[in-house]
This record gives C-alpha cells, structure tokens and sequence, in this order.
C-alpha cells in the first residue's frame, strides 16, 4: 500500500496516510482536526554515486531541500 501525503487548510498540517489506491484521491481526515484535507504532490530526491564515487542528485538539482549544493559532498545541510 502507498503512502500518500496530504494538506489541512483548516490546521495547516501536512501529513501522511498509507492507504489503498483506490482511495488516494478521496478526502483524508486530518489527524490534528479532523477536517477534510486534500492530497499533495509529495516531492522525493534521488540520487546517484559517480565512477569515482561521489554522491550527486539525478537530474542536476540538489538532493536536499536545505541546501543550494548540487552533489552531496559540497553539502553543508548536515
């Protein structure tokens, strides 16, 4: 089962639910609330170790959010 992330509007909260596909777009109750909270798009990073193996995100963008750098050795987010 995929684990779907969603928005309260009410609260402000962003959470997360394991549920069937079949219900992935249906409304969620918010855990804090309890009010109707829609699904997000969830963002996710991936990345990829070189020949010389160093550790760079896929597609050229940083890996994490808290940092500009584009490889994860140059990161000063830890």
């Amino acid at each position: 089962m995929p684990i779907y992330e969603y928005f309260c509007t009410q609260c402000n909260l962003k959470f997360e639910l394991l549920r069937p596909t079949s219900q992935s777009n249906g409304i969620a109750s918010c855990p804090r609330c309890n009010n109707g909270a829609e699904r997000i798009f969830s963002s996710f990073a991936c990345s990829s170790k070189s020949t010389e193996g160093i550790s760079t995100s896929l597609g050229g963008t940083s890996p994490c959010s808290i940092c500009s750098a584009t490889s994860c050795a140059a990161c000063t987010g830890f």
